[in-house]
């Protein structure tokens, strides 16, 4: 019989397939670095005889320096507690033998994994600050955070402990807001994720650049890669598409598949959250991915800047300024073009110009034009009667210029639409009776039609004869009339009490002059406004949408940001005032707020606006049923009363461990004094909350 059909005894046959069986094994462990027996074997790069630098270059990705030295594996004695993620390399029913991926002969960390690339991407894009809040799918994230913190010092984000989901994306929002620098939050699966709820459409809506990473539950079961599952939640928490819970939300939402490319993944996310319109942005990743080790590399930042918006066609740039040049009624209604704090500016020079232009604000989510001049109209959520007289209206980067069922302009109105986002896209339904649309950045829009009406003769005799020097006296007389009516409604009572213009007027004098104002006073934001009138770029930032809540976190992180920023340029930080409804306070999640205020030392003053309910609800049943039953039922009848009332500020002491300054005052006699007090203690490095009980309507 020739040899290869010669019969084979069956023991010999076995022990011929256990040999092949044991050669792809070790074939495969040599190339993938995983074993199986059961459960996986890995072998980390600190394991492996070190190429010194010399790998393989694939595009533009740079391979760091490596040591020329070769460190063994390490084994370690069984673990008792299973959540310390280590390497498993055997198992049985009772035990399980694991090797050491963290530790080499040394006993220093050595593991490059893709949390720790990840880690390194953000701080290399610009992100200082990561907001955490930590659960089951982060074992390798908070190796990497030790291993950051341990290694990495000064070149690696500072990680801030969040207990609620809430309060650690309005921190980043309040961040970014403040500095246009993207933050970065953390959270836990999908839970985690669905936590982050409102918090989220506010970043959204008011254009906040953060990436949210959160981990997913673990894709393997039987020991397969490191990170299987090891814990009874890894089923309930195993959901069919995490990153759609805020995929609508998000300017981008991904999944992690692999560590190799995880840095560009997080220039590719940070790249859309930083253009316009800019937004949050959502990562996630398997514990088994988040947990592969791989060779180090960098890749160049100067690849992944933002997509800049340009500006105007030129022969948009003529109509709009013979527009104004020929308006006898101007009026420019922005939202959020103040982002960029050179807007406010250029407004005014274009104000100047075009005597008689006013500016009205109807998204209060950013200082866009100052109160110290006469143009100014403050804030109005799209209600104004400026906005039913106007002949010529431009609106810069606003989502809501008017409502329509309560105001709209004439129809012979020529309205002029420039945004960096004029289709409003994820708006489902949105319009406006505009003739000419343009996407364009809003600084560079303005300074193109600044320069034409400067440079142009026609306009430069239009905008200086005694037509336009009658406009500017008008102006200036209305601006005179708006500012004593302003002052009339912030007197106190003549019963002791006092209303949210008073108590503004009253903080505007005895704050530092350059206090930033975190708002989120829902139906007293005008009467705030107002009261407050803020003049400098950058230092009114209202909650972006209508996530109640945001304020808490919001103006932790812009403290944070703030101090953080000073620093870098040996300056000292500005004071932070947060002014609250008192529905609003409870949705902050105060327990939270005040117990990382405490913990991080980050001072803010809190005015809490006390009217004992949301009137927010009132007043929208009123626009649609002002004669129905609830326009003559009470608070308690209408569910909306805070009766009796809780202790505001009673309640963020208790979450500062009793080292908070807490007030409340009720009588206009008593609030200057309680104020000095608080803004002395803030200033001295303790957080103070105001419990402020106001009248509502003034």
């Amino acid at each position: 019989m020739p040899p290869l059909l010669r019969a084979t005894p069956p023991g010999a046959a076995r022990a011929s397939q256990a040999l092949q069986k044991n050669y792809r094994r070790a074939v495969a462990v040599a190339v993938t670095g995983i074993g199986r027996a059961g459960v996986g074997r890995f072998i980390s790069s600190s394991t492996r005889a070190f190429d010194g630098g010399h790998a393989t270059n694939q595009g533009n990705i740079t391979p760091l320096p490596r040591p020329n030295r070769t460190i063994p594996l390490v084994q370690t004695t069984p673990l008792v507690n299973d959540t310390i993620p280590r390497t498993a390399t055997g198992s049985s029913p009772t035990t399980q033998h694991r090797w050491s991926s963290t530790l080499a002969a040394d006993n220093k960390p050595k593991m490059y994994t893709t949390s720790f690339a990840f880690f390194e991407a953000l701080w290399d894009a610009g992100v200082t600050h990561v907001f955490v809040n930590l659960g089951s799918d982060h074992p390798s994230i908070i190796e990497a955070m030790v291993k950051g913190a341990r290694e990495k010092k000064g070149q690696f984000p500072r990680i801030i402990t969040c207990p609620n989901e809430m309060v650690a994306m309005s921190m980043a929002d309040g961040y970014a807001r403040l500095t246009n620098k993207p933050q970065a939050v953390i959270v836990h699966v999908d839970v985690g994720t669905q936590g982050l709820g409102a918090a989220v459409h506010n970043a959204s809506a008011g254009r906040a650049p953060v990436l949210v990473f959160a981990g997913l539950s673990p894709i393997t079961q039987e020991g397969e890669l490191r990170g299987s599952r090891t814990e009874f939640i890894h089923w309930i928490q195993d959901v069919p598409d995490q990153k759609q819970i805020l995929a609508q939300y998000c300017r981008y939402a991904a999944e992690l598949k692999t560590g190799v490319n995880v840095k560009q993944m997080v220039n590719r996310a940070l790249q859309f959250a930083r253009s316009a319109p800019q937004g949050p942005v959502y990562l996630c990743g398997s514990r088994e991915v988040m947990e592969m080790e791989m060779e180090a590399y960098q890749i160049p930042q100067d690849q992944w800047e933002p997509v800049e918006l340009g500006g105007l066609p030129s022969g948009a740039v003529r109509k709009i300024a013979e527009a104004l040049a020929g308006a006898k009624e101007p009026l420019m209604i922005t939202g959020y073009a103040g982002r960029n704090q050179a807007v406010p500016g250029a407004l005014v020079e274009l104000a100047n110009t075009v005597k008689g232009l006013r500016v009205l604000d109807t998204g209060g989510s950013d200082m866009c034009f100052p109160a110290d001049h006469p143009g100014w109209l403050g804030v109005r959520y799209g209600v104004e009667d400026v906005i039913r007289t106007a002949d010529t209206i431009i609106v810069l980067d606003c989502d809501v210029p008017w409502i329509s069922t309560q105001c709209k302009p004439k129809e012979d109105a020529r309205i002029f639409h420039i945004d960096v986002d004029p289709l409003k896209q994820v708006m489902p339904l949105f319009y406006i009776q505009a003739q000419h649309r343009y996407r364009a950045d809003a600084l560079t829009a303005v300074e193109q039609i600044i320069s034409l009406l400067k440079s142009d003769e026609t306009f430069k005799t239009q905008l200086t004869g005694a037509e336009s020097e009658k406009r500017w006296a008008a102006l200036q007389d209305s601006y005179k009339n708006r500012l004593e009516t302003i002052e009339v409604r912030s007197q106190p009572l003549e019963n002791g009490e006092f209303g949210t213009s008073h108590l503004c007027a009253k903080l505007r004098q005895m704050c530092p002059e350059d206090t930033i104002w975190a708002v989120e006073a829902v139906t007293n934001t005008l009467f705030v406004h107002d009261g407050i009138q803020p003049t400098l770029p950058g230092h009114w930032i209202n909650c972006g949408g209508g996530g109640l809540g945001w304020s808490g976190g919001g103006a932790l992180g812009i403290k944070l940001a703030t101090e953080y920023e000073a620093q870098l340029k040996g300056e000292k930080g500005k004071f932070v005032v947060q002014i609250v409804g008192d529905g609003t306070f409870l949705f902050s999640v105060p327990g939270s707020v005040y117990w990382i205020s405490k913990r991080y030392n980050i001072p803010v003053l809190t005015i809490v606006l006390n009217n004992k309910g949301w009137n927010a609800p009132r007043k929208s049943l009123l626009l649609v049923h002002p004669d129905g039953l609830g326009s003559k039922a009470t608070n308690e009848e209408i569910n909306i009363s805070f009766d009796p009332a809780p202790d505001y500020a009673g309640i963020a002491k208790a979450a500062a461990g009793g080292d908070l300054f807490a007030a409340r005052v009720d009588k206009a006699t008593d609030l200057e004094k309680v104020l000095k007090e608080a803004i002395a203690a803030v200033q001295g490095g303790q957080t103070a909350v105001v419990d402020c009980k106001v009248t509502s309507g003034c």
